[in-house]
């Protein structure tokens, strides 16, 4: 019998799946697979693992599958995406704003929601640029949020970009080869380098010029093709580094043909039919008060003595009146030009205005000895500062005098005898100074009343540059405020609050000023971290009913006022508050205890206040058309809301490039400073001599552990007992200045006391470290132990009030800047 074999031919492995059916695969398991699952679906050996992770690993590449935390992978589309704008951090990653969904102006121009801001870790970016319009989908455990206000943020992976809009990019010639350039973006948010060709008859920029580009190919992940746009001249320069901020934060500059074309159709005065129905308020002594090297005035005052109390008039620029909505028409037109850019937008040596020069300057400015057309506000006063009914028309009126601020402090708050001489020599002098004094009787009063009824007053420091006739910044200095500035603001603020009690009673659609009272978990991190930190007793008051009082706030500043603490308290009470905002729906504004606030005396630079405009002409009986009301009005409002705050920021980080300027030039020097901020990174150091901030890494601290107390805002050495605080003075070296970061590094010079006993004995290696502190030495400088892998620092004080990761990586404090007048 023969015998039988067994076969022995070889089993054949399945064949690797390529990737349309890996995605085949995903779709029917409807569920996030490990790569171990995936093996045992697919019926794969373990030796295929290595080739297979490499398949998942191009497709994620590409945007068709999603690496999530633990190993799991799934297809994007399983997980919930969104739209939004793409911010980029400086340190990499950055932060996805939502867009709302079915926004009618289309994707790219869609308003930012309320909702929380997506964190995207850098390896999850796909090589989004800053400002890219993309799609991002949500980790399972992203999604589900955090713990309430105070929670983190969601995360997510950007899969797709739908829209990259920075078409011209400023970058910084790094270095060359023949007629090749290897340029870096200025902007260090954006993670990649452009190679330029130098075209024929262009001369050769020198090394670290400003260069224009445009993006034109992707060669690798991290470089461009790109082609010369232009060139701007060195970084020291002050133009340049406005020029840079512009393009950055993409400013509105010139003005669309139509436009000026519309502009210039308008007459160079007011004809004499516009006068008709006016009434004359030639002869009455207006004057402007503003800075010297203000240009467009829309606001005139005057105050008369009535009884025991007083008239006060404010007159403002009829803008209204050339400016009108054109619906229907196809071109731009000045109310579109207007209503997208916002605002103007103030640089410290350029202006771009909301209107073109000749109105904002021209037509529309009250200059002196010229007739102009207004809108009035004519308010009584009781003897106490009671407002009567106010009293509103349009009018004509002429300049009797232009003002600067300081100009009315020599004269009426000096008795100056060369400045009184100089504005008795205009020829209505006399009269201008016999109304001025009127006024500053009625601002004292008026100012006392505000205080009694809770408005709060901040006032924080505001810089001031002066420049070479080169255009290079020389020094930063403190802008001096005194009360000729507050009586303006005081005049405002009560024409603003008349017209807002007007409309409001007239139920007509409007824009209100509106500032919310502080979250009461705010305030009450606030009057913790103050009870730890600043004042040695808070007022009595600060809580009603068990509850945080916000009204309590102003007896906390008034308290901290002269005192060392008011630098700290103002910091520390200003970050507690939201911001001021646009909308529809009046909620009173607490920063100035008032009931109904609106924007009525800059309508040649506010959008806003225009509106308010057209919107008191209609309660007159004028005709102005149909006024925003509903979803649009609410549209027009968050879109204002957007574009002050990007003009905020560009103010910002204006004076960031300038403060790194001055300061280049300077390293080694030592300079007095308080701490501004403090965050698990290090502290925020303000300087004595000038309003500029600059970083001391918690690694210079010394060789030591440092923990967050978010109660006291301190830094606090685990083994020393050091302790770094909130409003701490302290001597500092400046260690470098870097321009692409705009970064400020700080060194200290000194050693704090000890803020609790120290854990464990000292290192010796830390007593080296702090020896050389005290001798003004650098330290070594060594860095904690590093973090898990998506671990992300941010400020205390952000996680105590409940503000997300988003400010706090950015920079670990609320960067509010004062109102400016009229709030």
């Amino acid at each position: 019998m023969k015998k039988q074999h067994k076969n022995t031919a070889p089993v054949t492995s399945p064949a690797l799946p390529d990737k349309a059916e890996l995605l085949d695969i995903f779709a029917r398991e409807s569920r996030p697979l490990r790569l171990d699952g995936l093996l045992r679906v697919t019926g794969l050996p373990r030796r295929a693992k290595k080739d297979l992770e490499e398949s998942l690993n191009e497709l994620a590449g590409q945007g068709r599958l999603v690496r999530l935390r633990g190993g799991l992978w799934t297809r994007p589309d399983s997980l919930k995406s969104l739209v939004g704008r793409y911010q980029a951090l400086r340190n990499g990653g950055g932060f996805v704003t939502p867009l709302a969904a079915g926004d009618d102006e289309g994707t790219p121009s869609a308003r930012v929601t309320g909702g929380r801001d997506i964190f995207i870790h850098p390896l999850q970016s796909n090589e989004a640029w800053h400002q890219d319009l993309v799609r991002v989908v949500l980790s399972p455990a992203g999604a589900r949020g955090g713990r309430g206000r105070g929670g983190p943020s969601p995360e997510g992976r950007i899969v797709e970009i739908l829209e990259r809009p920075q078409k011209e990019i400023p970058v910084h010639l790094h270095s060359r080869t023949g007629r090749t350039l290897f340029c870096r973006p200025a902007d260090s948010r954006l993670a990649v380098d452009f190679s330029v060709a130098l075209p024929e008859g262009n001369a050769v920029p020198e090394q670290g010029a400003l260069l224009l580009v445009a993006p034109e190919e992707r060669l690798a992940s991290d470089l461009w093709r790109a082609r010369l746009l232009g060139a701007y001249g060195r970084e020291d320069d002050a133009d340049v580094q406005e020029n840079l901020v512009k393009l950055n934060h993409e400013v509105p500059r010139d003005f669309p043909a139509p436009v000026l074309d519309e502009a210039a159709a308008l007459p160079a005065a007011p004809a004499q039919a516009d006068l008709a129905g006016r009434e004359d308020l030639r002869a009455l002594p207006l004057v402007t008060i503003d800075g010297a090297d203000a240009r467009d005035f829309d606001d005139a005052v005057q105050v008369e003595r009535k009884g025991a109390g007083w008239l006060l008039r404010v007159a403002i620029a009829d803008v209204s009146h050339y400016v009108r909505p054109a619906p229907g028409k196809r071109h731009a037109s000045l109310d579109a030009e207007a209503l997208a850019r916002g605002n103007s937008w103030y640089f410290p040596r350029s202006v771009e205005p909301m209107l073109p020069p000749a109105l904002s300057n021209g037509l529309c400015s009250l200059n002196p000895d010229e007739d102009r057309l207004a809108v009035l506000a004519e308010i009584p006063f009781s003897a106490t500062a009671q407002p009567g009914k106010a009293r509103f028309a349009l009018c004509v009126m002429r300049s009797a005098a232009r003002l600067t601020y300081d100009q009315v402090k020599a004269c009426l708050l000096d008795h100056d005898a060369d400045a009184l001489a100089r504005l008795r020599e205009n020829p209505r002098g006399g009269d201008v100074l016999a109304m001025l004094e009127e006024a500053f009787r009625l601002y004292a009063v008026l100012r006392t009343a505000r205080r009694k009824r809770g408005s709060l007053d901040f006032d924080l420091p505001e810089p001031d540059y002066s420049f070479d006739a080169a255009g290079r910044v020389l020094e930063i200095g403190f802008r001096q405020r005194h009360d000729a500035h507050r009586l303006i603001e005081e005049f405002m603020i009560a024409a603003n609050e008349a017209v807002a009690r007007h409309l409001r009673d007239a139920g007509l659609p409007f824009l209100y000023r509106v500032h919310p009272q502080p979250d009461p978990e705010r305030l009450e991190s606030l009057f913790d971290t103050l009870g730890a930190t600043a004042l040695e007793s808070l007022p009595a008051n600060v809580h009603s009913g068990g509850k945080a009082d916000a009204a309590a706030m102003q007896g906390i500043l008034a308290a901290a006022q002269g005192t060392e603490q008011e630098f700290l308290v103002n910091r520390l009470c200003l970050r507690a508050m939201p911001q001021a905002r646009y909308q529809p729906e009046n909620e009173g504004h607490f920063g100035l205890a008032s009931q109904a606030y609106c924007h009525f005396t800059s309508p040649i630079r506010r959008y806003a206040d225009l509106l308010v405009h057209r919107a008191l002409k209609a309660s007159l009986g004028h005709a102005v058309g149909p006024l925003p009301a509903g979803q649009k009005l609410l549209r027009i409002g968050d879109r204002l809301n957007r574009l002050e705050r990007a003009a905020m920021e560009c103010e910002r980080e204006m004076a960031r490039r300038l403060g790194c300027l001055v300061l280049r030039e300077r390293e080694g020097e030592r300079f007095a400073g308080v701490i501004a901020g403090v965050t698990d990174f290090g502290l925020f150091v303000e300087l004595a001599s000038m309003p500029v901030e600059g970083m001391i890494r918690v690694e210079d601290l010394g060789d030591d552990w440092y923990e967050l107390d978010s109660r006291s805002q301190s830094l606090i050495g685990q083994r020393s007992g050091l302790c770094w605080r909130l409003g701490q003075r302290l001597e500092v070296r400046l260690a470098e200045v870097h321009m692409g970061r705009l970064e400020i590094r700080l060194m200290p010079l000194e050693l704090p006391r000890a803020g609790r006993a120290a854990r464990g004995a000292r290192h010796p290696r830390g007593q080296r470290e702090q020896r050389g502190l005290r001798n003004g030495t650098d330290g070594t400088g060594a860095r904690r132990p590093q973090q898990k892998r998506g671990q992300k620092n941010g400020p205390a004080h952000d996680r105590s009030s409940g503000r997300n990761r988003k400010q706090q990586a950015r920079n670990g404090k609320n960067g509010g800047a004062r109102p400016k007048r009229g709030r």
